[in-house]
This record gives structure tokens, C-alpha cells and sequence, in this order.
């Protein structure tokens, strides 16, 4: 039997753009079925090139907008065609804003059935630089003698050819060239398929991924790159396990500073933080408004980490439980609220996810709650958790659709009525959705 092909695609077709997608696409229709365009903005007029096609829907990317919108920006970024680490430089910033908030409160209704009864105003940052933490993928492409760092290309896995990076903190972002001069005058050059970024305010620190034994020549040149480049060098030869600092001279004590509080917050460079400083100094401060919390509260934080919230909380005077899953985590936290000086705090190491309800900590009654999950949400622990004589619960999401369902058992099944909700442009031009919810009792 001969082998079955592929049927080509279209050649580049033109398409008038109705609306946008939740991931900050422009949506056409063609033929009886949506079309979702990278690069397109409404009203416009544009040639794309198709890249998926399916029964009920189809995929491509803008080559030449005919008709531009007059809302359309002009991308500050040279690479941003090519990398995918961006997908919404073409969209001015207060857009931006005005989509994401708009993605959020489609989610709630279309998800959880609900709205907030008021709109928070949107928590902002500086647009460009304010990344402090990403994974960077390296390729050295032999044909070319050419060693790339960047994110993966737009609808590709290859690692994307980048000079600079604009949203990256510039003692990374714009060091990009440096690094690759560097990583190619080492023995393994083409045997690290990945570098790190943790940047504190105190230290910048890369993890250098590694895929076979260093020479002695390479660990000598990390060294002196690490010290005349004023850069923590970490290596990673396998699993998360094998991070381990470079030598005796490494810097381990990366921090940042949540100066309204007083607190100081220690962490290594493979701990999660948030990688937007000034949106998580704006969050926290929003989390302390909203929860309220005084002498003689009692709070749960859930899915604590390294005490970002409950520090500031404890600070406010209220007794502080903060539980995850992360054994190192809470250690570090306990280490964070020591060198703090606060003691009116308490962290578990739990799985949140397949907790025992039975267990002390969960039988002792709290008038405030506060949760912070990752990006699949916390039903499995809000479905079993009693909410009598809670107050206030606060939840801040990394996934408006995980939310907008969770938003829906806290109303529909616990007694709760969403108060408050709003965004925090945690990733300026990105489609990514971060927000925060007030829930109080019915």
C-alpha cells in the first residue's frame, strides 16, 4: 500500500480579524470555522499562512497585515517575530491590560457561573526588564558555527536566535552576546542544552545545565568567568537534585526585599519565585489590603513556599500556618521567618493535593485563609475544607480558568460570595493571566 501524505496546506489566504482569543489571538472565520492568527489584532486585515488545520477549527500566523488596527504598537523587541518568549508586543500595554481583565472575567462567568460583585484595579509594572526568572535553551547549530540562547522560536521547538532580550532584567537580557562568546570557548560547548536565571537583588545567578563531565579547563574558566562577570555560577548535571553551586566562592544567598514589611526573603536560585519583583512587592501588598489580617487572626496560607505571604501577614500581628509540599521550601521558610525576627508563624511540609484532613493542623479553626496554588488549582483541597467562621479567603491564580472553577465551589458549594477580583500583569507581553479574588461569607 503506498504511504499516505499530508494534504498541503493553503497557500497564504487573506482574512478580515473579528476578535481575539484568550491567548491574545486574532480570531477569523473562514470556511465555517475559526481561524486563530499569531500576530493579528481586531479589525485588521491580514495574510496568514495556515499551520494546523482541524475539523472545527484552524491555526496560523500573520505574514503581512494590509489593514493595520490603529491600536496596533510597533514591537520594541528586534527578535520578536522569531521568539516565542513574547506574544504581545504588537498590542499597546493599556490593551494589554484591558484583554487580560477581560479573559478574566469571561473565565468566571463562563467557567464558574459567577461574577464579582466589584473589579479591582489592575496591578502594573514597567513594561520591559522585569524578569527575573526564566529557563533559557542553547543550540549550537554546526552548520552555522553558531551557538544560540534564547527561548524556543514562535510555533517551533528550535531555540530562537536572540541577541538581547527585552523583558529579561538587563544583567542577563542584555548580556546575551556575552554569554554565547563565552559558553563557546568552553570544552562543552555543545553539550548545554539549558541556563537558568535567578536574579535577587542582591545577586544575578546562572545554572548551567550539563550534559557531560566538565574538564578541569572548563571548571577553571566558569571560575573566572563567575568572577569577573560578577555572575553566581551554579551546575546542573542531571535531575533538580544535581544543582549545586560551582565552588566555595559561589554566591548561595540570593535574596529580595519586601522593604514596606521590613522582611527580607532568602532563597537559592532554583527555589520558585515570582519573577516579576515590583508586581509581587504590588501583590503582597494587596494580599495584606484585602485579608486584613491584625492581632488575634488566625490564617492558613496554603501552598506557602518561601513565606512571601506569610511573613508579611505574621508581620501584621495575626498567628500564621503556612503549608507545601516542598520540604526544602518550608525549611527555607522557617530559615526566612529566623532571620526576620517574626515567631508568630508556623510551616508544614504537606501535600496539598492528597491531604489527610484528619491531621491536627486542618482540625484548628482559622478566620482567614489565603491560597496560592500552582496552575491546576486547589480543588482538591477546597472540596474538603470547611469554611464556617472564615472571613475572608483570598486567592491568587496563575490560571484565570482554574480560578473561575474553583470560584464556583467556593460560591456554589461553601457559603462564599466573590467580593473582589482583578488582575496583576505579572508577565507584560505575554498572554499569561495572573489575578487575585476576595471571597466572603454569604
Amino acid at each position: 500500500m503506498p504511504p499516505r501524505h499530508k494534504k498541503p496546506l493553503p497557500e497564504p489566504v487573506r482574512a478580515t480579524i473579528d476578535s481575539l482569543s484568550h491567548e491574545g489571538r486574532g480570531v477569523a472565520h473562514l470556511g465555517g470555522k475559526a481561524v486563530f492568527i499569531d500576530g493579528a489584532l481586531p479589525g485588521e486585515t491580514v495574510t496568514f499562512r495556515y499551520t494546523r488545520r482541524r475539523a472545527k477549527f484552524a491555526e496560523g500566523y500573520a505574514i503581512d497585515i494590509l489593514q493595520p488596527s490603529p491600536r496596533r504598537a510597533q514591537p520594541q523587541c528586534r527578535h520578536y517575530t522569531i521568539c516565542g518568549g513574547c506574544s504581545l508586543q504588537h498590542m499597546p500595554a493599556a490593551d494589554q491590560i484591558e484583554h487580560k481583565q477581560k479573559v478574566l472575567l469571561e473565565q468566571f462567568r463562563h467557567i464558574g457561573n459567577i461574577e464579582p460583585e466589584a473589579i479591582l484595579p489592575p496591578l502594573r509594572s514597567p513594561e520591559w526588564g522585569y524578569r527575573r526568572k526564566a529557563r533559557l535553551g542553547l543550540k549550537y547549530v554546526f552548520k552555522k558555527e553558531k551557538l544560540l540562547i534564547g527561548f524556543r522560536e514562535k510555533r517551533s521547538n528550535y531555540v530562537a536566535d536572540l541577541e538581547t532580550c527585552e523583558v529579561l532584567h538587563p544583567a542577563i537580557g542584555k548580556r546575551i552576546t556575552e554569554l554565547q562568546s563565552f559558553i563557546r570557548g568552553l570544552d562543552c560547548y555543545d553539550q548545554i542544552p539549558q541556563l537558568e536565571v535567578a536574579i535577587g537583588d542582591n545577586v544575578t545567578a546562572l545554572i548551567f545545565r550539563h550534559l557531560v563531565e566538565l574538564t578541569v579547563a572548563d571548571r577553571e574558566r566558569l571560575a573566572a568567568f563567575q568572577q569577573q562577570a560578577q555572575i553566581a555560577v551554579y551546575l546542573q548535571a542531571g535531575g533538580p537534585e544535581t544543582v549545586l553551586p560551582l565552588n566555595d566562592q559561589t554566591a548561595t544567598d540570593l535574596s529580595y526585599r519586601l522593604d514596606q514589611y521590613g522582611i527580607e526573603i532568602h532563597f537559592r536560585p532554583d527555589d520558585f519565585t515570582q519573577v516579576n519583583f515590583a508586581i509581587n512587592n504590588a501583590m503582597v501588598a494587596r494580599v495584606i489590603e484585602l485579608l486584613a489580617p491584625q492581632s488575634g487572626d488566625t490564617v492558613l496560607d496554603l501552598f506557602c513556599g518561601l513565606g512571601n505571604f506569610s511573613l508579611p501577614v505574621a508581620r501584621q500581628g495575626a498567628a500564621v500556618t503556612g503549608i507545601e509540599i516542598s520540604v526544602r521550601l518550608v525549611q527555607r521558610a522557617r530559615e526566612n521567618a529566623t532571620r526576620n525576627g517574626i515567631s508568630n508563624v508556623e510551616f508544614l511540609a504537606i501535600d496539598l493535593m492528597q491531604a489527610d484532613l484528619a491531621i491536627p493542623v486542618f482540625k484548628k479553626t482559622y478566620n482567614k485563609i489565603l491560597i496560592d496554588p500552582p496552575r491546576n488549582g486547589a480543588r482538591e483541597i477546597i472540596e474538603h475544607l470547611s469554611f464556617d467562621g472564615v472571613d475572608k479567603l483570598v486567592y491568587v491564580s496563575c490560571n484565570p480558568a482554574t480560578l473561575a472553577r474553583d470560584a464556583g465551589i467556593l460560591v456554589r458549594d461553601k457559603g462564599l460570595r466573590l467580593q473582589q477580583a482583578g488582575i496583576l500583569d505579572m508577565f507584560p507581553q505575554t498572554s499569561h493571566v495572573e489575578s487575585i479574588a476576595l471571597f466572603e461569607p454569604r
